[in-house]
């Protein structure tokens, strides 16, 4: 959600502030007042593309800044910063770091709807209708998509399998003999995981054993033999004991000493035992030496690391068994392949089944709205066609797309092939209403969303709008005074005159919003519009 926004320099702004409603917000004003400089502040600040004809004349730079709340945010929100210089170079901040354009389009970008007359964007894009169902279609869907997906990457990996042993089968006499010496001589010292680790760690012991029954034996000597450090500290107990009568802090220290002899106690028990369990063994030393230069010899050649060795014995050994075993191995991954291409088939087919059962759900929902914006019998169809299996994806084996029917006895055409603006834009109207709160934008702009509507149905436009700003926030550009209205904060744009034109914004209420409604509904400011716009405002309260 936006919750404000600074423009300067873009167009014809020098410098205005607004800051939207969380429900309905309306712009209106005059044709060519800069409403649309408006708006590009607004994609500015979404992570659109910036050119340098968009900033002022005469100014070095435009700047939008702004505060948005996006799912996740503190108290505080996202702050956004962007410069753009008049020779095209810009600069974007995100709460205070500097970010790419990509990167604001990816946090900010997601969360805010343009949808002017020509940038539909999600609605027109067919990729983005079978997104637009599954939000919808909720749970159901979800868990079907969920195991498709899971299905589908395990048929991917069980066809990487197969290539995989079809490539080995195909191994030429040279490289079938290379694979078949590697393993012989792998498998002539036979290391096993793990077993490198083990030397190293045995090898030490085994090329140092004199020296450590030497240095256990004399620690043990210094702590237990008579007069070592045992017997001193028992002494010393024994006298801290007996003076402990005339005072009690003594007798504090004492108990701190037994607990330290008890401990030397135990460490000389455990260096007898250590000493006992060391070997110096010259022909178990010899063999630990010898085994560990096998196994570094096949480092050499293979690795560097033992991981290396054993992946690479295991490959010689797919390549040996691939070429002499008949093509067991093969058929063995044909089958594994076979097998998991008939779950994905299960998985698609119950995916597609989900989605048809909600699809006409939705169709029906988004034409009863349509009903509502005086469209009369045209719909929406929701058509699922399922693709060649080759281009199954990660959406999914059918395509799916929105169909815009005109009239009933009309043919249902693909919602981007739609040539009326304003159709489009109440299709589009109908279809966020429904979405609802399953759809993930959290603010829709509107622009010229009211093109050729008047009568009936811009009456039937503000209520769908004022319905739509229950679950998102909504900013509506304008012309009709039934949509202004029913906005919560109603902003006027202004151009003034002068030598360089400047789009001023303020924020109207009270008289100063009447005579705007009046001025929309009849072109003056007279007392008759005036009184019609104070009803109208009236009606709404």
């Amino acid at each position: 959600m936006i919750d404000e926004l600074h423009a300067r320099n873009v167009a014809l702004i020098r410098d205005v502030t607004i800051e939207p409603a969380p429900g309905l917000t309306v712009l209106t004003g005059e044709t060519g007042a800069g409403k649309t400089a408006l708006l590009s502040s607004i994609k500015l600040l979404v992570g659109e593309r910036a050119d340098a004809g968009m900033v002022r004349e005469g100014s070095p730079a435009l700047e939008v800044e702004g505060r948005l709340f996006l799912p996740g945010d503190d108290e505080d929100g996202t702050v956004v910063r962007r410069r753009v210089s008049a020779d095209g170079r810009g600069r974007v901040e995100l709460d205070g770091h500097m970010a790419s354009v990509r990167e604001l389009a990816a946090r900010v970008g997601a969360t805010v709807d343009l949808c002017g007359q020509h940038e539909h964007q999600r609605l027109l894009a067919a990729q983005a209708h079978v997104e637009l169902l599954d939000s919808w279609a909720g749970a159901p869907v979800a868990a079907a998509l969920e195991a498709y997906r899971a299905a589908l990457d395990a048929a991917q990996d069980a066809a990487a399998e197969l290539e995989r042993v079809r490539e080995m089968g195909r191994a030429t006499g040279e490289r079938l003999d290379e694979a078949a010496f590697v393993l012989r001589r792998i498998d002539e010292v036979d290391p096993r995981e793990g077993e490198l680790e083990e030397l190293e760690a045995q090898l030490p012991r085994a090329e140092h054993g004199e020296a450590l029954v030497a240095a256990a034996g004399g620690a043990r000597e210094l702590l237990a033999a008579e007069g070592g450090a045992c017997d001193a500290l028992a002494d010393a107990v024994r006298v801290l004991r007996e003076a402990a009568g005339f005072d009690p802090a003594l007798g504090t220290w004492a108990q701190a000493l037994e607990g330290a002899l008890i401990d030397v106690e135990d460490v000389s028990s455990e260096l007898r035992d250590y000493a006992d369990e060391v070997e110096f063994d010259p022909e178990e030393l010899e063999r630990l030496q010898t085994r560990l230069a096998s196994l570094e010899g096949l480092m050499r050649a293979y690795g560097p690391r033992m991981a290396d060795v054993l992946a690479r014995r295991e490959q010689a050994r797919e390549i040996v068994s691939a070429a002499t075993d008949g093509g067991e191995l093969e058929r063995r991954a044909a089958e594994e392949l076979e097998r998991r291409e008939a779950v994905l088939a299960e998985a698609a087919d119950a995916l597609d089944a989900a989605r048809a059962e909600a699809a006409p759900r939705l169709a029906a929902a988004v034409t009863e709205q349509m009903a509502y914006l005086e469209m009369g019998s045209a719909a929406l169809e929701v058509a699922q066609e399922r693709l060649p299996r080759a281009e199954w994806g990660r959406r999914g084996p059918s395509r799916v797309e929105f169909l815009y029917r005109p009239a009933a006895g009309l043919t249902a055409r693909p919602l981007r092939k739609i040539a009326s603006g304003g159709e489009v834009s109440r299709v589009m109207l109908a279809t966020k209403v429904v979405l609802g709160e399953a759809d993930d934008c959290e603010t829709l702009v509107f622009d010229e969303v009211d093109a050729g509507v008047g009568g009936a149905t811009a009456v039937a436009l503000a209520r769908v709008l004022a319905r739509l700003a229950k679950t998102h926030q909504v900013i509506v550009v304008t012309h009709l005074a039934q949509v202004a209205v029913a906005a919560e904060r109603h902003y006027l744009v202004r151009k003034t005159t002068g030598d360089v034109p400047e789009t001023t914004l303020t924020q109207i209420s009270g008289e100063e919003r009447v005579a705007e409604v009046a001025r929309m509904l009849s072109g003056d400011t007279g007392a008759a519009s005036r009184d019609l716009a104070r009803e109208m405002l009236a009606a709404r309260a």
